[in-house]
C-alpha cells in the first residue's frame, strides 16, 4: 500500500487542523492506521491509530480529547483532526500502515509509510 499525506499548515495555538492520508493499492479495510510525528533529532513517536473497520482507535494520553481518527474504507482515506492546537503538537507528522488487527503504537511494527507533512503551532 502506497499512502501519501496532506493537510499540515502553520496554525495558531487552540487552532484545528485535519491531516489526511490517502492510500492506494493493497485492500485498505485490512489495514491498521496510525499518525506518528516526529521533532527534530527525536524518534517517530506514536501519536494515534485505528483498527482496519475503524471501530477501535487508541490516542497517547497528550491529544486524547483534542485530535480523532477516523478512516473512510470506501475512500482509501484516514483522517487526523487535530483541534485546540499547542505548540508542543508541532511536527513533522506522518501515516503509517500496518498488516493484522492488533493496534500498536510501535514504530516497528507499521510497514508502510507516506512521506511527512509539517505542523506549525505557533503566534
Amino acid at each position: 500500500v502506497q499512502l501519501q499525506a496532506s493537510g499540515g499548515g502553520l496554525v495558531q495555538p487552540g487552532g484545528s487542523l485535519r491531516l489526511s492520508c490517502a492510500a492506494s493499492r493493497g485492500t485498505f479495510g485490512s489495514y491498521v492506521l496510525g499518525w506518528f510525528r516526529q521533532t527534530p533529532g527525536k524518534e517517530h513517536d506514536f501519536v494515534a491509530a485505528i483498527s482496519g473497520n475503524g471501530a477501535i482507535s487508541s490516542y497517547i494520553d497528550s491529544v486524547k480529547g483534542r485530535f480523532t481518527i477516523s478512516k473512510d474504507n470506501a475512500k482509501s482515506m484516514v483522517y487526523l483532526q487535530m483541534n485546540s492546537l499547542k505548540p508542543e503538537d508541532t511536527a513533522v507528522y506522518y501515516c503509517a500502515a500496518k498488516s493484522g488487527w492488533g493496534l500498536s503504537g510501535l514504530k516497528s511494527e507499521y510497514d508502510y509509510w507516506g512521506q511527512g507533512t509539517q505542523v506549525t503551532v505557533s503566534s
